[in-house]
């Protein structure tokens, strides 16, 4: 993990919530964008050795990212995120979900709702504040035991390394 920035993760069952903190350096809006960009967001989101590529999306409310997350042996698991509320270069939440390559959502597996919020901090800094809610502990104990903090740690540092190359 990158300590150079701030980076809090913690999980509380009473609520089935996890509660990301994390820092970036740059600006609001790269960082925005990196987020709500599909070509951005094939080039972090998953974490390596897999790869993100997406199908369709559409950043507006009611909307939806399709996409997938390919091993390095080309195995195939497909994801969608249905979103509900945008606030430009502020916040957006939706629902996250495993699907089928239709966009079906997988229903023996937990949604999860995401809420995420920027703001820019000291130094052209960007805080990100996520909060993932879960209807039930059982949901959120699958999640963790999947090894959710590691995959998403690791994806994070990608956005890390990229956002670094736009500065090089």
């Amino acid at each position: 993990m990158n300590t150079r920035f701030l980076f809090d993760f913690s999980v509380n069952k009473a609520n089935n919530t996890i509660h990301v903190k994390r820092e970036f350096a740059a600006d609001v809006d790269l960082v925005w964008e990196a987020w709500t960009n599909p070509e951005l967001l094939d080039l972090w989101w998953a974490p390596k050795p897999y790869r993100t590529q997406t199908k369709s999306m559409n950043f507006s409310e009611g909307g939806y990212w399709h996409y997938c997350m390919i091993s390095p042996e080309n195995e195939i698991h497909w994801c969608r995120a249905d979103y509900q509320k945008i606030d430009p270069k502020k916040s957006f939440s939706g629902l996250d979900a495993f699907c089928d390559e239709h966009g079906t959502v997988v229903q023996d597996f937990p949604r999860s709702l995401w809420n995420n919020a920027f703001a820019a901090t000291t130094n052209n800094m960007t805080l990100v504040e996520i909060t993932i809610s879960y209807d039930s502990l059982s949901d959120l104990e699958k999640v963790v035991e999947m090894g959710f903090k590691e995959g998403f740690s690791m994806a994070l540092e990608n956005l890390d390394q990229y956002l670094e190359t736009r500065f090089q």
